[in-house]
């Protein structure tokens, strides 16, 4: 959900930061006053392109940025996590930078993103319902999702992806397979010879690195014995002025200087260690010693040896650590060469087992499909016939893939289709001539599938574009329904609409002398009675127009709530 938008030097907008909460936003103004600026401003934070005309003249940067709470929204978390982007936090902070040049940068949780990004996550936060733009309901994608969660089609989609999992394997393998079969005489000729050369080796994991500690003390056993003895002399041995000798005359002295003084016993206990640690180490020198032994003939078996593992790893193009893996896989190989036509025959019975498999699966999903679509072009005509459309038809048309790909969505393609008018034949949703109808063709599929739906936050641009009355009064009772269920804002020119929004916010244009600007602000109780009215009567508002105003409010039910204002300069 939008908890709150911060605009700066954006079009005619200085500075405006606004919170906002659930349910259903109304923004209203006059004509010309700018109502559309902050659906223009979240378009940019959602991937819009971005043009230097949106810099406020006098300005070097117009900057947008917006949060977005993402409890419950585990699509727009994954992907965040996804491309390590998660804050951790339960907001998400989007961030657009715009240029006087032109140019933009973006942000996700103050990481720049490119704009890919943007729209990316924007897809999984913010709908908007307007001229066609950001109309996530033409994709056939989305589609397919609300139809599915209208039918409530989980167990049956889960049934053919996991059908789909086991045929994509055993296809892949097949394939895999075929391709090493066609050359399969020549290679398995070679890969025999291979195996057999490396099997004598007998490679063992972490043998290089014991050959070349035992190589390292082997070639230098000389200097080892003798660096030894000499370390002993100085430690124990000696016959006079050994640091054992040493230690233990201080440690004599000490002790009794410590009979004299208690403060020297722990100097005491010291040197009493010292002496230990030197006898330990003497004693470990010694047990050394008594393991290394030169060698010459082990020498050479070594250097043999490690010879032979370097050479080995040259020829196959691995560092020789790399070898006992190499071999392994080497022998599976043969293994699968050995045993092809056998096994080629089982994967061959197997892919044709699990298509069949995929085919029923993908068979009682489009069956359901079918019967959901029936049920949903029902409903949304009939929501259709309230809005202003009367004799418009909505329909949902599941047919085959035209290229029979299995997918893990299943086998159909899936489209909404829609006849606005009498008599014309249904087309594509995004064929529909009227942004106006398109809109509220978007609100009734989003009212009908409003428990389906995965965007937490819609905004409907004139979504009342060319309608009056009690049509009007359908709609806003509608955006006010939907709104319960999750977050709309709604840009509207008419009363009846305006007065079923939880929140109100204004729009006004404010000239200066050298300039223009637009302030949007939330209105209060009184404020929003002055504002319906003003919407009724136009220029001159008279008593009766208030009292109107004050009972198109009361009848909505006194649960209108004032919008939030942070800080707002205009």
């Amino acid at each position: 959900m939008l908890t709150h938008i911060h605009i700066r030097d954006f079009v005619l907008v200085d500075e405006m930061e606004l919170e906002l909460d659930g349910g259903m936003t109304a923004l209203t103004g006059e004509t010309g006053a700018g109502k559309s600026i902050l659906v223009d401003a979240l378009g940019l934070l959602l991937g819009d392109r971005a043009e230097a005309s949106w810099v406020r003249h006098g300005s070097d940067r117009a900057e947008i940025s917006a949060g977005f709470r993402l409890d419950g929204l585990e699509q727009a978390r994954g992907w965040l996590t996804e491309q390590e982007l998660d804050s951790g936090e339960e907001e998400c902070q989007l961030r657009r930078v715009i240029s006087r040049e032109g140019r933009s940068r973006a942000f996700i949780n103050a990481s720049p993103v490119p704009l890919q990004s943007l729209r990316e996550l924007g897809d999984r936060l913010v709908d908007i319902h307007g001229q066609h733009e950001h109309q996530s309901l033409v994709r056939q994608e989305v589609q397919r999702a609300l139809l599915d969660g209208f039918g409530a089609h989980g167990e049956a989609l889960a049934a053919v992806a996991a059908a789909h999992g086991r045929w994509r394997a055993l296809q892949e393998e097949l394939e895999g397979l075929r391709a090493i079969t066609a050359e399969r005489d020549s290679r398995l000729e070679f890969v025999r010879f291979q195996v057999g050369e490396m099997e004598g080796l007998q490679l063992r994991a972490g043998e290089l690195g014991e050959l070349g500690e035992e190589h390292a003390r082997l070639a230098n056993a000389g200097q080892l014995l003798e660096s030894c003895a000499s370390s002993l002399q100085r430690l124990y041995d000696a016959d006079e002025g050994s640091a054992h000798d040493q230690i233990s005359l201080a440690l004599r002295e000490v002790e009794e200087l410590a009979g004299l003084d208690a403060s020297l016993r722990p100097v005491r206990e010291l040197l009493t260690e010292a002496r230990i640690q030197v006898q330990e180490a003497a004693d470990s020198l010694r047990r050394y010693t008594d393991r290394v032994e030169q060698d010459p003939q082990r020498l050479q078996d070594v250097e043999l040896r490690l010879g032979t593992l370097h050479d080995l790893a040259r020829k196959h193009r691995v560092e020789p650590d790399a070898l006992p893996a190499l071999f392994e896989r080497l022998a599976q190989e043969l293994v699968t060469l050995e045993q092809a036509d056998q096994r080629l025959e089982q994967l061959d019975n197997q892919v044709r087992e699990s298509a069949g498999q995929y085919r029923e699966a993908a068979a009682r999903l489009h069956k359901a499909r079918v019967k959901a679509g029936r049920e949903f072009g029902t409903r949304v005509s009939a929501a259709m016939q309230d809005l202003g459309m009367p004799g418009g038809v909505f329909a949902v048309e599941v047919t085959p893939r035209e290229d029979g790909r299995f997918t893990a969505q299943g086998s159909d393609r899936i489209e909404f289709r829609v006849s606005a008018n009498p008599g014309q034949p249904p087309m594509a949703l995004g064929k529909v001539a009227s942004g106006g109808e398109l809109s509220r063709i978007s609100l009734a599929i989003q009212v009908i599938a409003t428990d389906s739906a995965a965007i937490p936050t819609l905004i409907f641009d004139e979504v009342d574009t060319g309608i009056g009355g009690g049509v009007a009064e359908t709609v806003g009772r509608l955006l006010r329904a939907l709104g319960e269920q999750c977050q709309v804002l709604c840009v509207t020119h008419l009363p009846q609409v305006a007065a079923q929004a939880h929140q109100h916010l204004q729009v006004s244009k404010l000239a200066g002398t050298n300039s223009t600007r637009t302030s949007i602000r939330g209105l209060g109780k009184a404020e929003r009675v002055d504002e319906i009215a003003r919407m009724l009567g136009g220029i001159e508002i008279t008593e009766s127009t208030l009292r109107h105003a004050k009972e198109m409010l009361e009848r909505v039910g006194g649960k209108a709530k004032p919008a939030r204002k942070r800080r707002s300069k205009s």
